[in-house]
């Protein structure tokens, strides 16, 4: 009875068809309000921290948002293998974003995508392989991972609620007060409202707080005045700078993010079209999101992931058919051409941004520990979580930790905690003896 009400050709619940285009807007819609934030703001993130003039950072936020419409689209539709066939918006994303503020802060932003060149190419090995390779990432593994992302990212977001590093006024009770009604706003969307305002929490909350930056003088508009209307940006604009160091930890952000890929396709099949995915449409995904990646390093913009927001629309109200995520990703498109609108983006004062992304962070953070609470924590499972988070965290906690050892250590396991998380997780996953079966356990007692 279900599979006749929602298998009707042409309707919003159908993967293919043309429904009413009355109804494929606001529903497309809705899913650019939930991916906006995090398409722009890592890439004010890393202007910020590889310290771009505003004309850079509109060209870095309009190939962000360019980036997002073609990876959708070829997520949307498969060329010769390479994508999904799936409706997923994916795009520039928060889960690199300790890494890449590291490499990026470290050997400047060419760095970047000289390392994401390589990642891209390990993420399209990945999922030709992916059957192969999951049993090195069960739950435990990927939740600590997760995990360790959302924690290594409050750091950032409390430095932006103060004001930003460099900003003369940095810790200040203004900065402050903006960052905290924008954090305000978004916890009391999230938490007493419903529908799509609860779904565009973050958003309203930005604009709120922008709105009391403006009241208060501190935003200028001359970049956006001195934007133009059109504007397509020539490869290379960045440049591209191959760093062993900066490859070797992306290489191991792409593969766990592969990983996490295959938990955002298979959210999509099973909560969208009653199915798990099949084979195909996950090695096609994970290799699409490869190729995306390295055309994205070479037009200089950042590395690419699904968006997990985006799925859990999907899973509440089963909207599946590709016109809604079509229509999203051309906003995205039309958006980026535009470099008064990306200006007008890093116009957005550091505070505001701080203010919303800390709970952006709080929710990757809890979704790491809701993958690890999936799994029985036995002695094995919380010694797996507790010493690769200790590490991770502890080694990058305690600058000059690894001052003895060649800068390539240092960089590659100093800057980032998520490297040395990982790789822990994974050592410890495949070495402690593993768990009797609590079945056992039951029928020896």
């Amino acid at each position: 009875m279900k599979e006749n009400s929602v298998k009707v050709s042409g309707t919003i619940f159908e993967i293919e068809g043309i429904p009413k285009i009355k109804e494929v807007i606001p529903l497309g819609f809705q899913h650019v309000v939930a991916a906006i934030v995090g398409v722009v703001t890592p890439a004010l993130l890393v202007a910020n921290v590889t310290g771009l003039d505003s004309a850079d950072r509109t060209i870095l936020v309009q190939i962000s948002l360019i980036i997002t419409a073609l990876a959708t689209l070829l997520q949307l539709f498969p060329i010769k293998g390479i994508g999904s066939g799936l409706p997923i918006i994916i795009g520039t994303s928060f889960a690199y974003v300790p890494t890449i503020l590291a490499i990026g802060g470290q050997f400047g932003i060419a760095a970047i995508f000289g390392a994401q060149i390589a990642g891209g190419i390990a993420a399209f090995i990945v999922g030709m392989y992916v059957k192969e390779l999951r049993r090195f990432f069960p739950p435990i593994v990927t939740g600590t991972v997760i995990f360790t992302i959302g924690l290594s990212l409050y750091p950032v977001a409390i430095r932006y609620m103060a004001g930003g590093a460099g900003n003369p006024n940095f810790g200040s009770p203004q900065n402050w007060m903006i960052a905290m009604i924008t954090f305000g706003v978004v916890v009391f969307l999230t938490y007493f409202t419903k529908g799509s305002i609860k779904l565009a929490a973050i958003l309203i909350g930005m604009i709120v707080g922008y709105v009391i930056s403006l009241m208060l003088g501190i935003i200028s508009f001359d970049t956006v005045s001195e934007s133009g209307w059109f504007k397509i940006v020539a490869p290379m604009h960045f440049g591209i700078k191959f760093e062993i160091s900066s490859i070797i930890s992306m290489v191991i952000i792409y593969i766990v993010n592969a990983v996490q890929a295959i938990g955002d396709l298979s959210s999509t099949t099973i909560g969208g079209l009653d199915r798990e995915p099949m084979d195909k449409e996950l090695s096609g995904g994970i290799k699409a999101n490869g190729v995306t990646s390295v055309i994205s390093a070479f037009f200089g913009g950042l590395p690419t992931a699904t968006y997990s927001q985006n799925v859990g629309i999907i899973t509440v109200n089963r909207v599946v058919n590709k016109m809604v995520f079509v229509f999203a990703a051309i906003i995205f498109l039309v958006a980026g051409l535009i470099p008064k609108f990306a200006s007008l983006l890093t116009t957005i004062p550091q505070a505001v941004i701080g203010g919303a992304t800390i709970s952006v962070f709080s929710m990757i953070t809890m979704t790491g520990i809701k993958m690890i609470s999936s799994s029985k924590l036995t002695p094995r499972n919380t010694a797996i979580v507790g010493l690769a988070v200790a590490l991770g965290v502890g080694i990058t906690s305690v600058p000059g930790s690894l001052a003895g050892f060649p800068a390539w250590v240092d960089t590659v396991f100093g800057s980032s905690s998520v490297v040395i998380s990982t790789l822990t997780a994974i050592i410890l996953n495949l070495i402690l003896p593993k768990d009797e079966s609590n079945d056992k356990d039951g029928q020896e007692n």
